[in-house]
């Protein structure tokens, strides 16, 4: 841990100059930015913990933020030298986390008040004919509908849905929230089955309510067995077992003629029609999506 105190914290804990801060030795008003990012960042190691407010810049979850800071810190022991610019800090955390959102990315910037240096687009937004992208709370195993079906719920502090949530499910949970308050759970429990009708719902994640979208998904270029099928119970046990409690990544190509967003998924960088195909729980529907890589799969 010494070391890692060394590496974050060692171009601020010099000498004092004359362009410091009377208040705050060591730490100009050029470089009070990348000192806060390598506070947090030591503050985490030892603790595990991301700042509290962060929350309100992006929309990913505690866990994945953990995730973030996991990464940086590594990233940040592993610079030689670390960086000593908001330039240098804003290029090491978009070439780090460079495969996560691009938003959470500008989000995490612009808390710091590091320079928004441009972030490169994911490499899925070159594939043909993706729609758009969701990231998803954590997935209860009763939201697995069989093998190739599941809900999943979506953050409305999401750029992509806080513009989109309806006016009377705001004002909803927030009178939900006020009869909570007040112990008033017969009221709070009516209220929520109204938001439930709009097709969202309350989330409980890491003791924090968070109002969120549902979605229906069907899993692009696979077919598993129904429930009552051979094997349909197997496929549903594997399929929960792959994301139960995981936040997803859902990339969106079609909606099908049951209102379900058709998509690939991946958990943890893990595809999971590709783990369906290789457990032998599910076939390549190649009528609706011939893919070399579920090909590949669905021979192993």
């Amino acid at each position: 841990m010494g070391n890692a105190l060394r590496f974050l914290c060692a171009p601020f804990c010099s000498p004092s100059t004359e362009s410091d801060s009377a208040d705050h030795p060591g730490v100009t008003a050029a470089n009070v930015s990348v000192s806060a990012l390598a506070h947090d960042l030591f503050n985490f190691e030892i603790t595990n913990k991301v700042p509290q407010d962060l929350s309100k810049q992006v929309a990913s979850s505690k866990k994945t933020q953990r995730i973030w800071y996991t990464k940086l810190s590594v990233a940040w022991r592993e610079s030689r030298p670390p960086p000593t610019t908001p330039e240098e800090a804003s290029r090491l955390v978009i070439e780090t986390l460079r495969r996560h959102r691009k938003a959470d990315i500008e989000g995490l910037l612009a808390y710091y008040g590091l320079p928004p240096t441009e972030v490169p687009p994911s490499q899925d937004s070159q594939i043909q004919g993706l729609k758009f992208e969701l990231h998803t709370l954590p997935v209860d195993a009763r939201a697995v509908g069989d093998g190739d079906t599941l809900n999943v719920y979506v953050s409305t502090r999401d750029p992509r849905e806080s513009a989109v949530v309806p006016r009377d499910v705001q004002m909803e949970a927030s009178e939900r929230s006020n009869a909570r308050a007040r112990r008033n759970y017969d009221r709070a429990d009516e209220l929520h089955r109204q938001i439930i009708d709009a097709g969202y719902r309350m989330i409980q994640v890491e003791n924090e309510e968070i109002l969120a979208r549902k979605y229906r998904i069907r899993l692009r270029g696979i077919d598993a067995p129904e429930n009552k099928m051979p094997f349909g119970k197997k496929a549903k046990e594997e399929l929960t077992k792959v994301v139960q409690n995981k936040c997803l990544r859902v990339l969106v190509f079609d909606e099908d003629r049951y209102g379900r967003l058709v998509g690939d998924i991946y958990c943890n960088d893990i595809f999971v029609q590709e783990v369906m195909l290789k457990k032998g729980l599910a076939w390549h529907y190649k009528h609706y999506a011939h893919r070399q890589v579920l090909d590949k799969a669905s021979f192993l």
